[in-house]
């Protein structure tokens, strides 16, 4: 990269702070002239509805401008929970004077990454490229052609921090694309074929065996902090996030292969965490991530994404080890999620924000005078149970925790174990309860279709698994609600949701997550009208989302075009698309028995199967693929009525296995024919002598009949 080009700044990964505290994102921004931004239903957009800067949100309407007036865009992306963006946005977006330039010099954009992770995608790899690091909020000036010739995250308004000041950038940015217009245009274009050509999908690989399954987990081991669970670089390991693929592969495929120490690096990370600040100990649910090695000090915002999937690792930890910690730390966080991010319409609500009252953390933290006026005479062991201290943990305060034992904490104060048990109960509701009186932090209370999928997938493993029908309840609720809101009438899905409004066109993501959990909830419910759905919803994104090599595109070919299309399965914060899609293929195919889509979810797994051998820890969906192919997951056809006692223990039975390397089909005498239409692998599959029987398969070829007893 040229130096002309080069205003590089450092990725800022902060996590997020908020500027209100309360559920309308125009609350405390003066009131003005309003920008393009008016009819967003974004709380991140809505937040800039009120800049002085001209903002438009992505679409026909400013990308024309930029043609019809030869401007340059200014492209600002971030989301709600993202506290840089805030900042840079009272620095900068609300001055008078930069604004002036940005208004005069560019056509100015602001996206939402939670709603068009397609724009982020693309220019986020192009902000790496060009910089060497990325972050929100992104900055990207780029051509009216939409490539890239400057891009940054965040700016301080004047140059300080060792980074230029954001001034001193438009004026850089205008300066080059009035004076070298010849040198941007090769610039931009330059980087878009740079991305092209790495995006480029290699051709059909090296088809993973379970081979590599052990292999990776000699990767995890070279980046575990044995000391404190999780994984990083040593000797720092700080910051740290939740592997949740990761941790899941690590249960999974060290309990089938007896290695021990693979279940104790994901036991240890996940019992870590759940003693630590990065987990709330009174409302349960956990933060985005920690900023120290310890998991004491996060950043305070709950992501949706985050607790669905380590909803989803603590049960498969309870099931692969008993310990009743695990259950536990799962029930309490599907439990928050339906007490504060469940809407009326059984949707779930994307985040909540750090900040309150203008300070970070300020509605989670505890000083010890408030915890002993809270707490009364259980303060001695409210003190022991959560770590407080005169001093504190965080910036004078304390981030609580549960790092002791109730043992410890019995032998400190005197009392019996039980005692100390009771104290703990009355104190958290009490600090719960008082808590509630505070400011709260944002609620970004917007809809995705995406992360609803995940928490569907959530609350219908955690209904069967450990039988709580408020559970199975949350979960009918939500698969009716992505069924009819957030679909259109021709099948397809919008991505977002706020409100009464439903719009945007679905990514990928959108639909193998939410067909995910639709399968998952079918095999909860055994109701046919998921499993329907899921089907239907496959097909789409089979038709619209497929490469050439059996792989998928996160965007489709029916929607807006951009400069390029991503295929991409390495992990983020949330698990592949394409492994997902390529899963819930191989599902979909073992039950319609299907050999051609069973061998078109290999053929996308090759695709990208060097990359997984060279990286694999870098691709834990991927992995979790490779080790549902390669088990040989049977199709289990369990026929009878489902009010006879055998065959919901038999049904029981099934939905309570762990791994869950199989896929369940439940056949009630007398809908045979409706079932047959849309699996024809259950033609023929009847009872046995007027008895419930079932049927164990692999890929269509079935062995003898069991009658159940």
């Amino acid at each position: 990269m040229s130096d002309l080009f080069r205003i590089s700044t450092l990725a800022l990964l902060l996590g997020s702070q908020a500027i209100a505290q309360v559920n309308d994102p125009l609350e405390g921004h003066p009131e003005g002239p309003k920008n393009h931004l008016a009819n967003e239903t974004s709380p991140y957009l809505l937040q800039h509805v009120y800049n002085p800067v001209d903002w438009y949100p992505w679409g026909p309407e400013a990308l024309q401008r930029a043609k019809d007036e030869d401007k340059p865009i200014f492209l600002s992306v971030g989301y709600s929970a993202c506290h840089w963006c805030h900042v840079m946005e009272r620095e900068s977006f609300e001055s008078e004077e930069i604004a002036k330039l940005m208004n005069d010099w560019f056509v100015c954009i602001k996206v939402d990454r939670e709603e068009r992770p397609d724009i982020d995608d693309i220019y986020m790899s192009a902000v790496q490229r060009m910089t060497g690091s990325g972050g929100w909020p992104m900055s990207v000036f780029m051509t009216p052609d939409l490539e890239p010739f400057i891009g940054g995250t965040y700016y301080p308004p004047k140059a300080k921090y060792g980074r230029p000041g954001f001034d001193d950038v438009l004026k850089h940015a205008h300066g080059l694309w009035v004076g070298q217009r010849e040198a941007v245009l090769a610039q931009g274009k330059l980087v878009m074929d740079q991305l092209r050509a790495s995006a480029a999908e290699a051709g059909a690989g090296k088809l993973p065996q379970r081979a590599l399954l052990v292999t990776a987990l000699g990767y995890s081991r070279n980046n575990f902090d044995a000391q404190h669970g999780g994984f990083g670089r040593a000797p720092r390991f700080a910051p740290k996030f939740p592997h949740c693929t990761e941790l899941t592969h690590l249960l999974r495929v060290g309990s089938q292969t007896g290695d021990a120490q693979a279940v104790a690096m994901a036991a240890k990370t996940l019992e870590e965490m759940a003693r630590g600040g990065i987990y709330d100990q009174l409302a349960g649910g956990f933060a985005r991530y920690s900023v120290d090695r310890e998991w004491t000090v996060p950043h305070f915002e709950k992501m949706l994404y985050d607790n669905s999937q380590l909803a989803l690792v603590y049960l498969e930890a309870w099931q692969a080890t008993g310990n009743p910690f695990y259950r536990q730390i799962c029930e309490e966080i599907l439990d928050y999620v339906l007490r504060e991010m469940t809407s009326p319409e059984g949707g779930f609500y994307s985040t909540t924000d750090a900040d309150s009252e203008g300070e970070e953390g300020k509605f989670f933290v505890w000083s010890r005078d408030q915890l002993e006026e809270v707490c009364g005479d259980d303060f001695e062991v409210a003190e022991a149970w959560y770590g407080v201290t005169r001093a504190g943990n965080f910036e004078g305060h304390n981030i609580l925790t549960a790092r002791t034992t109730h043992e410890a904490v019995a032998a400190r104060t005197e009392r019996s174990v039980e005692e100390v048990r009771a104290a703990i109960k009355r104190c958290r509701a009490l600090l719960y309860e008082a808590r509630e009186q505070r400011i709260h932090p944002l609620l970004d209370d917007k809809v995705l279709s995406s992360w609803n999928g995940l928490m569907l997938r959530a609350f219908a493993r955690a209904a069967v698994v450990l039988e709580e029908p408020r559970y199975l309840t949350a979960a009918q609720r939500n698969a009716e609600f992505l069924l009819t809101s957030m679909r259109r009438s021709d099948g397809s899905l919008y991505r977002t949701r706020r409100g009464e409004r439903s719009h945007l066109d679905a990514y990928l993501e959108d639909y193998a997550f939410v067909t995910q959990g639709l399968l998952d909830l079918y095999e909860a419910d055994l109701d046919l009208r998921w499993l329907e759905a899921a089907v239907s919803m496959q097909e789409y994104a089979d038709e619209h989302f497929r490469t050439d090599q059996g792989s998928y595109y996160s965007t489709a070919d029916n929607t807006e075009k951009l400069p390029m299309r991503m295929s991409d399965p390495q992990e983020s914060s949330l698990p592949s698309d394409i492994g997902v899609a390529l899963l819930n293929g191989a599902r979909i195919g073992l039950m319609q028995g299907d050999l051609e889509q069973i061998g078109q979810a290999r053929a996308g797994l090759a695709a990208h199967g060097d990359r997984l051998h060279r990286h694999p820890s870098a691709f834990g969906q991927l992995l979790l693929l490779t080790d549902f192919l390669t088990s040989s997951p049977p199709e289990i056809y369990v026929v009878g009525k489902r009010d006879d006692p055998r065959v919901q223990a038999e049904l029981r039975s099934i939905q309570q296995q762990w791994p869950p390397s199989r896929v369940l089909i439940h056949i009630e005498p007398g809908t045979e024919e409706a079932l047959v239409k849309l699996l024809p692998a259950a033609r023929g599959k009847v009872m046995q002598g007027g008895q419930p029987t079932t049927y164990l398969c692999h890929e269509g070829v079935c062995e003898a009949p069991r009658v159940l007893k």
